[in-house]
């Protein structure tokens, strides 16, 4: 089932946050704390309950989420006079749980919120990728996004 999430599905959001945070912390041990987590549950709780920041989750048939998707709407504003004006969609924070990765879960959910921001009236959808994710790169191009800009950075 896709849905929007509920605060009764916080504690197994929070176990896969901490599979992201995994992920992050060992491709960058240099940025990335090991055993840390993006948020806390507090935070969590608010976020769900903001209509500007949708958490949206997949579930199985008892209703247990298997996936994640953080986002926040916002908009390009016709104050910024070299841009042109657009709602636009951006994903915070994709996450499958790990045990049922491959089984299209992510992509199922990833369509179901890009229908969700398209009825919403968002022009685009955006997200950021680290470098050290190549799966998740690899994903986000099956969906068929393409870099918008790209970050560099020398370490000093």
């Amino acid at each position: 089932m896709l849905r929007r999430a509920e605060e009764k599905d916080i504690d197994r959001i929070m176990e896969l946050l901490r599979q992201v945070h995994r992920v992050h912390s060992s491709g960058r041990p240099d940025l990335f704390t090991p055993g840390g987590i993006k948020y806390k549950e507090s935070e969590v709780r608010d976020i769900i309950n903001d209509e500007d920041t949708p958490v949206y989750v997949s579930t199985d048939e008892n209703d247990v989420v298997l996936a994640y998707l953080f986002g926040a709407y916002g908009r390009v504003s016709k104050d910024n006079t070299c841009l042109v004006e657009h709602k636009s969609f951006y994903i915070d924070d994709l996450c499958v749980d790990e045990a049922v990765r491959g089984r299209h879960i992510g992509e199922g959910l990833y369509n179901y919120v890009l229908e969700e921001v398209k009825k919403a009236g968002c022009y685009n959808v955006t997200l950021h990728v680290w470098n050290c994710n190549p799966s998740a790169m690899k994903f986000y191009e099956k969906m068929g996004l393409t870099p918008q800009y790209i970050s560099l950075e020398k370490i000093l």
